[in-house]
């Protein structure tokens, strides 16, 4: 049916003032949740019911947030303040996100302890802080928050200017479990001695995590910062090879189909087993001394036996992978450590085409004669 123009004006406002009341209705202001104090003041009081200071019921607070976070503080400050307590502590009434239980039971019960002017050192914080250190930490610079707070108190112990104590509080040294704190203490006091900005601070604390998860007696005594940088690049560098081999080796394992594993960080090698020999009393040069021939198959030993031994065998990862070579690590053992002696690549065919020592050396006589001892049993033609 044809409309007039009168009708079709008269539709389209019809149209255009539903579209505007639709669009009012999704705009109009949702109401606003009531405060919820009971739910404030259980929350704040639980699990710590018997230290509270005043009575929950009196409790008139004249707040205008509805946040129950706020609320929560709020709520804390009522049932258990005495005393100021620093916002660095504060902060667990407001905020627990990536914490556990049991970490979040410690902030509040510290909070609780300050707050009802306690001492925090006989209350658990002495397992880690000297009565100094909670001084420090109960009286921090405004902005920490608690991890660099305890941080910071124990940068302060060691350092008597604000600067370097800062940038240990805002470096990654903060975020350390409190489990290894031994460890991290002392590097908090080698940065303290020898200060850096936030961000090499954090460079080298990625390279001494990883050496103390190597090695849980590792120390920096008697180490510079020059010396930490240049073993940090090495290790970098040795990282970026491993990375490098364990593509070749995922790439190898996929063109050989199912029967290879990527997941297995061993590539195949060559089929002879390792050796080992121990001299006899008189000939041994200390008690109980030992050599041993160990194939390297994996990218790890491949890249420490280059930087250990000063040449580039780790670049023959792809000859090993390929089965086209083998490389293998005379090493001298006595009852206090192990010497690595020479470096040996074994070709398809049973052969020692390369033997080098330290920076590329040849073998020495008595590096020799053990050298043909383990040919003579494993049926290696030497050069």
């Amino acid at each position: 049916m044809a409309y007039s123009m009168i009708q079709r004006r008269q539709k389209a406002e019809r149209e255009r003032i539903e579209v505007y009341d639709a669009a009012l209705r999704r705009a109009r202001r949702r109401s606003r949740p009531a405060q919820d104090f009971h739910k404030a003041i259980e929350e704040a009081a639980r699990g710590f019911t018997s230290e509270v200071v005043r009575d929950p019921g009196a409790w008139r607070p004249q707040l205008k947030t509805r946040d129950a976070a706020r609320l929560r503080l709020a709520a804390a400050r009522h049932l258990f303040a005495r005393y100021p307590v620093p916002a660095a502590l504060e902060r667990i009434w407001i905020d627990d996100a990536g914490l556990d239980a049991e970490e979040v039971w410690l902030r509040r019960h510290w909070y609780v302890v300050v707050a009802r002017g306690g001492s925090l050192y006989q209350a658990g914080a002495g397992q880690w802080l000297t009565r100094k250190e909670v001084h420090t930490f109960l009286n921090p610079p405004a902005g920490l928050d608690f991890d660099a707070a305890f941080w910071h108190a124990i940068a302060r112990s060691y350092v008597g200017e604000p600067g370097p104590a800062l940038c240990i509080a805002r470096s990654r040294i903060a975020r350390a479990p409190r489990s290894e704190i031994a460890f991290w203490r002392e590097v908090a006091r080698f940065f303290c001695t020898n200060p850096a900005p936030v961000e090499a601070i954090d460079d080298l604390c990625d390279y001494l995590d990883y050496c103390y998860r190597c090695d849980p007696d590792y120390s920096l005594e008697g180490r510079t910062l020059a010396s930490l940088n240049r073993r940090m690049h090495e290790w970098h560098r040795d990282t970026a090879a491993i990375e490098r081999i364990e593509a070749i080796r995922h790439r190898a394992a996929g063109r050989v189909g199912a029967g290879a594993s990527a997941s297995d960080r061993m590539w195949t090698g060559s089929p002879l087993a390792d050796w080992e020999w121990s001299p006899s009393t008189k000939d041994a040069r200390t008690k109980g001394e030992r050599f041993v021939v160990r194939q390297l198959k994996q990218a790890e030993d491949l890249v420490m036996e280059s930087r250990a031994m000063c040449h580039c065998v780790w670049t023959y990862a792809n000859k090993c992978i390929a089965g086209t070579a083998s490389i293998w690590s005379l090493r001298r053992c006595t009852k206090d450590r192990v010497y690595r002696l020479l470096t040996i690549e074994i070709d398809a065919q049973g052969r020692a085409i390369q033997v080098r020592g330290v920076a590329n050396r040849l073998a020495d006589a008595d590096e020799r004669n053990v050298l043909e001892r383990w040919a003579q049993a494993r049926g290696i033609t030497l050069f």
